[in-house]
């Protein structure tokens, strides 16, 4: 498995509500991932939200997502942390966007943005002492 997934590719300009594409986690080793979110770009009177959803097959996704991201009216960077170590039933995972707009001048809502994922690795299993015996030893 990749050590980043862009489930968002960078500067992708967002113009209406959409899904990304799905991506296969079975081979993660920790199930845990680091999301960032980059707004680069956008129009006033606006906003993003982006969510996380999980399946078992890659085909079917449930009615609620595994993570919402805060809801985005600027540029910026927002990073949330998706640990879906307890949730063995999710092999497949995609990225949904809302865009939102109000006001009277582009009719329109846009935002250019992008969402990278990248793998936390497992925790190492020695102990602090054991790890502190060997460096001394």
């Amino acid at each position: 498995m990749p050590e980043k997934l862009e489930l968002i590719p960078a500067n992708t300009r967002l113009e209406a509500t959409g899904d990304g594409a799905s991506f296969d986690i079975s081979a993660s080793a920790s199930r845990t991932f680091l999301c960032r979110l980059i707004v680069s770009e956008q129009i006033e009177q606006e906003s993003l939200d982006v969510s996380i959803w999980g399946s078992a097959d890659g085909q079917t996704w449930p009615k609620k997502p595994l993570l919402k991201l805060p809801q985005q009216f600027y540029r910026g960077t927002t990073k949330m942390v998706l640990d879906l170590s307890l949730r063995p039933e999710v092999k497949f995972i995609r990225a949904r966007w809302e865009l939102n707009r109000w006001g009277r001048v582009a009719p329109t809502a846009m935002f250019v943005a992008g969402m990278e994922l990248a793998e936390v690795p497992p925790m190492s299993r020695e102990t602090p002492t054991k790890r502190m015996a060997l460096a001394t030893g």
